[in-house]
């Protein structure tokens, strides 16, 4: 079972696609956004999750204190899902604007976004790694000039390829999923 680790919905059980998409871990989660608290990069951020399958990534951030998250998901099962969980997260998490966009990722990304302070990208491990990046040139636009991208992608799967404007600032394995952070390159 998928569910909220901490913050004001904590607890609250997530629903999960039935086909098509991975959830992350919540042993995964819960140290992502141990890490992510520590940095003070949850309080009143604005957050994306693009690829949001459930949610759970932007849902938890919502829990935690961001003020606003958008969900990206463009299979309709799985953007159903999302807003179903959205509207048990939003009861009790408070102030957060949390909106589910049916979009493809390159589509939503398409217009002017953002700024975003933290963004979540957690592409179906069979992606391209060509479209990655293009997602990833395609998202610089729409960053705080202090953002923080998480990328995940299976331990199998190369480094992703970063456009200009983004740089590596760490990663980490976690068994079969690894998280690179990102961050805007310094100029």
């Amino acid at each position: 079972m998928t569910r909220i680790i901490g913050g004001r919905a904590g607890s609250i059980a997530l629903e999960v696609p039935d086909a098509g998409t991975r959830p992350t871990s919540d042993r995964v989660r819960e140290s992502l956004f141990g890490a992510l608290e520590s940095a003070d990069a949850l309080r009143g951020a604005a957050v994306l999750d693009l690829y949001a399958g459930s949610g759970a990534l932007g849902l938890e951030a919502a829990s935690r204190g961001a003020a606003s998250v958008d969900l990206v998901e463009k299979s309709p099962r799985a953007a159903s899902v999302a807003e179903r969980n959205a509207a048990k997260v939003a009861k009790s998490a408070g102030r957060a604007a949390i909106v589910v966009h049916r979009a493809a990722v390159s589509a939503f990304l398409g217009g002017p976004r953002g700024p975003y302070d933290l963004v979540f990208l957690d592409p179906p491990y069979d992606l391209v790694e060509g479209e990655l990046t293009d997602a990833l040139a395609l998202l610089v636009p729409s960053l705080a000039a202090d953002a923080t991208v998480i990328v995940e992608r299976g331990s199998r799967s190369p480094r992703p390829s970063l456009p200009g404007g983004l740089e590596y600032a760490r990663d980490r394995k976690y068994g079969d999923t690894v998280l690179w952070w990102v961050r805007v390159a310094a100029e």
